[in-house]
């Protein structure tokens, strides 16, 4: 994966004022984007994915111009191919595992039926485990399982990058070496690149090829 990118990003809210200044390439299929709390990680994340429009700047990935301001260039967020993986997984409560993992795969707004068959849902279904609780919802799922739900939605869709927002700061610490273990499992064996956010150094560890590390809105480096 190739990502080129360099914007700017001003958020208001009343008297305070958040400005996020970033530029940076990146050639590895997994980038960890870390930093404390507050230092504009899910914002820069949310520009690549196109649910925050940056003020100026580009964002080119893999070749492709998502956002160039000087050229008046903004693809939206669904034509980017790229599938963002929220922090609290934002799983639709009324809707199954299957019809979860579905719902990208669906033209419009109608909800998947309960009980759809579809080979691509089948074959995440099975990849992440979850065809034992297919037919469960949300709140019956244990964390791990709703990570993996959200993670079977996303690669639905067959995204060109994996976008994850802190993937594992809901999850107690033994679920979390647990569900670290998966993903690095995963991705690996997948070969889908992927962008993750955190601000646990452990992570970066564990999953950095390239680490960019961001405070207050800025690049401090990218190793």
């Amino acid at each position: 994966m190739h990502i080129d990118l360099a914007i700017d990003k001003t958020l208001r809210a009343g008297p305070r004022r958040f400005h996020l200044q970033a530029a940076f390439t990146a050639h590895s299929d997994r980038l960890v984007i870390l930093g404390p709390s507050g230092a504009g990680k899910s914002l820069l994340l949310k520009t690549i994915a196109g649910l925050e429009r940056p003020d100026h700047g580009h964002i080119r990935l893999a070749g492709t111009t998502l956002f160039d301001s000087a050229q008046r260039i903004c693809v939206q967020p669904q034509l980017r191919q790229v599938a963002y993986v929220f922090q609290d997984y934002a799983l639709f409560p009324h809707l199954d595992v299957r019809q979860n993992v579905g719902f990208g795969l669906t033209r419009g707004w109608r909800n998947p039926r309960r009980g759809v068959r579809d080979e691509r849902i089948g074959y995440w279904l099975q990849a992440l485990g979850l065809e034992h609780v297919a037919h469960q919802y949300p709140h019956e799922l244990s964390g791990g399982q709703r990570q993996r739900t959200a993670l079977a939605r996303a690669l639905a869709s067959e995204p060109r990058a994996l976008l994850l927002d802190e993937p594992f700061s809901a999850l107690d610490a033994g679920l979390r070496a647990d569900m670290r273990a998966e993903l690095d499992a995963l991705q690996r064996r997948l070969q889908v690149p992927m962008i993750l956010i955190t601000h646990d150094p452990e992570d970066a560890r564990l999953f950095g090829g390239q680490v960019l590390t961001l405070r207050d809105g800025l690049v401090e480096s990218i190793t």
